[in-house]
């Protein structure tokens, strides 16, 4: 059932969504997963889908893209590939800045992949991005989620353990900051530690943790959410005394924390969505501060336990008792500082 738009001119930069057509999406596709389920009914998802949910209501002004594996080219250096998908984003974003599709401006920034276990030698593929992007291309995403429990990341699992200690990661990590780029992080929450100890070695760089570091309710960690709490809790205190780390405040609707509204029936309306995320989503607030929080979409991942409109509602829920100041910067200010956009 559809909502009445909560505060629906209270402006809106999304800083975390995909774009895919997955008969090019890098991720194997797994149905019987919950992750593959929850996005079942977006096997497309391009500027028309997206545009569809950012207006139905709420009033976005512009969006940040996040790599998702789509469009690499399919030849060429192997390192290079993925510049194909700054490519094709930067295409979507020309389409939306013509105005031809609304006041909306889709990809104002965009985030892509590089492989930093190239190390010094990822610059050049840093540089490719910067060239593609169109003035557009703002950092890069290279994922560290890994759980010894295959159950839990499902399709997802590509990454060995360890990947943000690792040395010649971070020779490769080095090469962001001279160039001014940002570096988003996704991660499971028994991992914030490498984290930490990324964000104390390079104080300077910028970097944007996803998800709120995804809590883990599936597989062996089904019903451990409460137990795991404050673990979770102490681990997002302490990274946040690195004052360049900023948190995405959602991703919450993913299979991985698995949530009771994840692919419940009938959906879960707002309020009971503001119930689940809110421990998290204001822990994470007293702990960075508006100015270093921003709410994110993750569409259409997480469309396994709302729609767009049902989604942003939730969020304006747990955001009610914020000043007017504060809730510029969670919904717009914050994103728009971290990612330089213009719109």
């Amino acid at each position: 059932m559809a909502e009445p738009i909560l505060d629906p001119d209270l402006p809106i930069v999304d800083p975390h969504h995909h774009l895919w057509d997955q008969r090019n999406y890098a991720t194997p596709t797994v149905a019987e997963h919950p992750f593959m389920t929850a996005i079942a009914d977006a096997r497309r998802y391009l500027l028309h889908e997206l545009l569809a949910d950012t207006g139905s209501g709420h009033n976005v002004r512009a969006t940040v893209f996040v790599e998702c594996g789509a469009m690499y080219r399919a030849d060429g250096p192997v390192e290079l590939r993925p510049v194909g998908e700054t490519e094709f984003v930067n295409g979507v974003a020309a389409m939306s800045a013509s105005g031809l599709y609304g006041e909306t401006r889709a990809c104002a920034g965009i985030v892509s992949k590089a492989d930093l276990l190239l190390g010094d030698a990822v610059k050049p593929v840093l540089e490719a991005h910067i060239k593609a992007g169109g003035g557009r291309f703002r950092g890069i995403r290279n994922s560290a989620s890994h759980n010894d429990d295959k159950e839990v990341l499902g399709p997802l699992n590509r990454v060995e353990a360890g990947l943000y200690l690792d040395a010649t990661f971070r020779k490769g990590f080095a090469q962001l900051a001279p160039l001014g780029l940002t570096f988003d992080a996704w991660l499971l929450e028994p991992q914030l530690p490498d984290l930490i100890d990324l964000a104390r070695a390079f104080p300077d760089q910028t970097i944007v943790l996803d998800h709120v570091g995804t809590p883990l309710g599936r597989a062996s960690y089904a019903g451990r959410l409460d137990e795991r709490f404050g673990i979770w809790r102490d681990n997002i205190r302490e990274l946040a005394k690195s004052p360049k780390v900023v948190v995405k405040l959602g991703g919450l609707a993913m299979a991985f924390c698995n949530f009771p509204s994840f692919l419940s029936e009938p959906r879960a309306p707002s309020e009971q969505l503001a119930r689940e995320w809110a421990p998290y989503i204001e822990t994470c607030i007293e702990a960075f501060g508006p100015e270093r929080c921003m709410f994110e979409s993750n569409f259409p991942v997480d469309m396994g336990a709302c729609t767009y409109p049902v989604l942003w509602n939730a969020f304006k829920r747990i955001a009610q008792g914020y000043s007017a100041d504060e809730k510029a910067a969670l919904f717009a200010g914050t994103a728009t500082k971290v990612y330089r956009l213009a719109y």
